[in-house]
């Protein structure tokens, strides 16, 4: 069995999807790499409107991505109102990249709050955007094809 190796992790919209889609094609990698995260995980309500939009046509996938914040497998964290200043800095810093706004707040709350580790698919903003702002900061799963 798996033991978790980390802890303190903030997931993104491509995992929470891939992991509640089997047909997904990171459904496996995602799963598998879930086995080394220590519940609960983190989000945001920008990555949790992403997820819910991609999974609108699976009533099932919906469910259980609701079932998952109800049992607190999934913890929300908390954006105040004045964190919409530091989004909008961050927006214009990385405007090449043109991010999303789910992106933005995983990377304001994981340096707000010393998260360790953000669980994404999306490695080429990911890694641009956290070499800039927390180059300590761990992206999960280490190796996606």
């Amino acid at each position: 069995m798996i033991q978790p190796l980390h802890s303190r992790v903030l997931i993104d919209t491509g995992p929470l999807v891939a992991i509640l889609d089997r047909n997904d094609q990171y459904h496996k990698l995602c799963t598998e790499s879930l086995r080394t995260i220590q519940p609960p995980m983190w989000t945001t309500w920008p990555v949790i409107t992403e997820a819910a939009w991609l999974l609108r046509s699976m009533p099932k996938g919906l469910q259980q991505l609701y079932g998952s914040i109800e049992s607190g497998l999934v913890q929300i964290a908390h954006l105040p109102q004045s964190s919409l200043a530091e989004l909008a800095k961050w927006q214009k810093r990385f405007q090449n990249l043109q991010p999303q706004l789910a992106d933005l707040t995983l990377l304001y709350v994981a340096e707000r709050e010393t998260f360790p580790a953000i669980f994404t698919l999306d490695r080429r903003d990911f890694v641009v955007m956290q070499k800039k702002s927390r180059p300590s900061l761990v992206l999960l799963p280490e190796a996606v094809p």
